[in-house]
């Protein structure tokens, strides 16, 4: 049976580098993710996408990607690169 992908995070289009670090951070672990909704959000402009952007890997993978979500939403700054 092939693994079917699930959302585990949503996010506003304008919080599309949000998303996009989450992906990369996933990705850090060898977890495969996606975000998807952007290519709507371009189309339409400045028309609210329904259902924004959303974050999704494949449902083997779900409950250790939102583990992994969730500690790096604990900590000080979540999702955004330190300053150095």
């Amino acid at each position: 049976m092939a693994d079917k992908l699930v959302t585990i995070a949503r996010f506003s289009t304008a919080e599309y580098v949000q998303a996009e670090l989450a992906k990369q951070r996933l990705e850090e672990f060898n977890i495969k993710a996606c975000v998807v909704g952007w290519n709507a959000a371009n189309v339409f402009g400045d028309v609210p996408v329904i259902g924004g952007l959303q974050l999704q890997v494949f449902d083997t993978q779900a409950q250790q990607a939102k583990q992994i979500l969730e500690q790096q939403s604990q900590s000080q700054n979540p999702l955004e690169p330190a300053d150095d």
